[in-house]
């Protein structure tokens, strides 16, 4: 894991160098400092003249200027190596998800990927400053500031030793006490971000439902499970300051105690004040690094289960690759579905589809039809290798599609989903994600086809409208038509749409369907569609039932020997109704 996160460090790592080397010598120099103001504190009592005590005082005005730059330019290397490292663990899971084939999205909740590129990040990018700074300075403060106690207060510095197991036990118990409920934080911080995106998502449902009081007592149940947890960690951890007051006042009573007695009896002649005060600011020394290295622990501990996850993200492998010797031409649309059978997991107890035998013809017009959960999608997706068979083989142009290289087949293979997306960004912008160097009058031709170019047309900036986040400022049917016009701007050899009309009314439908017909005669059609008016024109169409296909014929053909496909006619055309009057 380690090995795993270091790799992200990259152009960061000189500063990482650096910071530690700075460090040490801000530590050196802040613990020499009380061994010289102790010399000079000795050298005043015997009565030193004036040019002794500016000697000594500059040398301490430098060293306390050193301290301070070596510690800011520490600073600042530590704040730039942790947050660079945080941009690129971001930018290295980003695109790792990128290169997820939808088996891999599938494994994760969206939530979930949300949750460890911020706050795990965040974790990670917090523990990452204190294990260069914090981690390196506290170890050697504490051996430093021990060494001195020994030589500056000899026999009296044993009270340390007796000290610090004591702290070190305490916040030992903390940490353990601590550790699993930062491991179920987590867990809750991703139900509690699926809360959020489920509710900002589904606004206009939430709203047209009225059901506002459900979602905030279900946001207020995940907010409180997390509140809960964190606040009885934090409770623990709380117990650091009492912790490191109690034994700081022990210390002080002591070494005041003692070491005030020693100074007064005659054993002052090997103990004296600047001693005194010496060995007094160590011990402050030593338990402010013991409570910086509990600090240090307790963040680690926060940040493992942090970095856990994220690497989870990182090594995560696509399901789906490029063969050794891709091949990089797609000569038709030509499609074949040979024994093919296929399950979206492997723990899955049944198939999505089963024994798929099919032969499309380059230029062909086929429609699907079927009911909910006939596994309509699931048949198309494997064409573009959105998923891989598990059993048979799936060919385009006569070739097994996993032969292609991926980047090649799905540019020849543009499909429009059933939840169409926008993104952030003109319309021109949207579009032009189909073809990054389409002129405008390539834009307005793909436009026109998918019926978009009339409302594109109305809105006051053209085609320089800007969509909102998801599309949300235009319609459904308009949603649909801009998707269209997007995948038509690929010139692909297949063209899929899933249910992609569903939102527009039945003449723009005809018109959209009539329009590829036309202008794309050599692509091959597939209409997925709700409606056996959108696939009744259609070369072929074939009906799906239960991940099996049930029927394949013309819209002729098929209300005479199919009887799902004569119902779903029948219900749509209220034929038997009719019939009945």
């Amino acid at each position: 894991m380690i090995r795993e996160l270091a790799k992200s460090i990259r152009e960061y790592k000189k500063l990482s160098i650096i910071t530690p080397i700075l460090i040490s010598l801000e530590v050196v120099i802040e613990c020499t400092i009380p061994f010289i103001t102790a010399s000079l504190v000795n050298k005043i009592k015997n009565g030193c003249d004036l040019n002794t005590i500016i000697r000594y005082g500059a040398v301490l005005v430098i060293m306390a200027v050193l301290s301070l730059m070596f510690g800011a330019i520490a600073g600042s290397t530590a704040a730039t190596a942790s947050c660079g490292f945080a941009k690129n663990l971001r930018k290295d899971m980003f695109y790792s998800i990128q290169n997820y084939s939808f088996e891999n999205i599938d494994k994760f909740m969206t939530s979930s990927l949300i949750t460890r590129m911020t706050t795990d990040v965040t974790n990670v990018q917090n523990a990452y400053m204190m294990i260069i700074r914090t981690a390196i300075r506290s170890p050697l403060m504490l051996v430093f500031a021990f060494v001195m106690a020994f030589v500056m207060g000899g026999r009296m510095a044993w009270i340390f030793l007796v000290m610090v197991p004591i702290l070190a036990s305490g916040l030992a118990l903390i940490i353990y006490k601590t550790f699993p409920l930062f491991k179920k934080i987590f867990k809750k911080y991703d139900a509690l971000n699926r809360s959020i995106q489920e509710n900002i998502k589904g606004m206009r449902v939430v709203k047209s439902f009225v059901r506002e009081d459900y979602e905030q007592k279900k946001f207020d149940e995940a907010a409180q499970d997390v509140c809960a947890d964190f606040t009885k960690a934090e409770r623990i951890l709380a117990l650091n300051g009492p912790l490191m007051q109690f034994c700081m006042y022990v210390l002080m009573i002591f070494v005041l105690s003692f070491g005030s007695y020693t100074i007064i009896s005659s054993r002052g002649l090997d103990f004296d004040i600047g001693q005194f005060s010496a060995i007094l600011t160590y011990g402050f020394m030593i338990l402010s690094s013991l409570m910086m290295l509990s600090m240090v622990f307790v963040m680690i501990t926060l940040a493992g289960e942090s970095a856990k996850r994220i690497v989870e993200v990182i090594n995560e492998k696509s399901t789906l690759s490029n063969p050794e010797n891709p091949i990089y031409t797609v000569k038709d649309g030509s499609i074949s579905f040979e024994n093919v059978s296929f399950k979206y997991s492997e723990k899955a107890k049944r198939m999505a589809l089963a024994n798929i035998n099919l032969q499309i013809k380059s230029g062909e017009t086929i429609g699907i039809i079927g009911g909910t959960g006939s596994s309509k999608s699931s048949l198309i997706q494997l064409i573009p290798r959105l998923y891989d068979a598990t059993e048979g083989v799936v060919k385009v142009a006569g070739i097994d599609v996993k032969k292609y290289d991926l980047e090649t087949l799905r540019n020849q293979v543009a499909v429009v989903l059933q939840k169409n997306i926008l993104f952030s960004g003109t319309i021109k912008e949207n579009l032009r994600w189909g073809n990054k160097d389409a002129t405008d009058e390539e834009l307005i031709e793909a436009c026109k086809l998918a019926c978009a170019h009339d409302f594109i047309s109305q809105f006051p900036k053209g085609y320089d409208t800007y969509i909102e986040q998801g599309g949300t400022n235009v319609s459904g049917g308009q949603k649909q038509r801009l998707c269209i016009a997007r995948a038509l701007l690929k010139q692909p050899k297949i063209l899929i749409l899933d249910d992609s009309t569903s939102a527009v009314d039945t003449k723009t439908d005809a018109s959209i369907r009539k329009g590829l017909k036309e202008y794309m005669p050599n692509t091959t059609k597939i209409i997925i569609a709700q409606r056996t008016a959108s696939v009744e024109d259609a070369d072929r169409i074939i009906v799906m039932d239960g991940g099996t296909i049930n029927g394949i014929g013309t819209h002729e053909e098929l209300l005479a020997e199919n009887e799902i496909y004569r119902e779903i006619y029948t219900s749509q055309n209220k034929v038997g109704d009719q019939n009945e009057n």
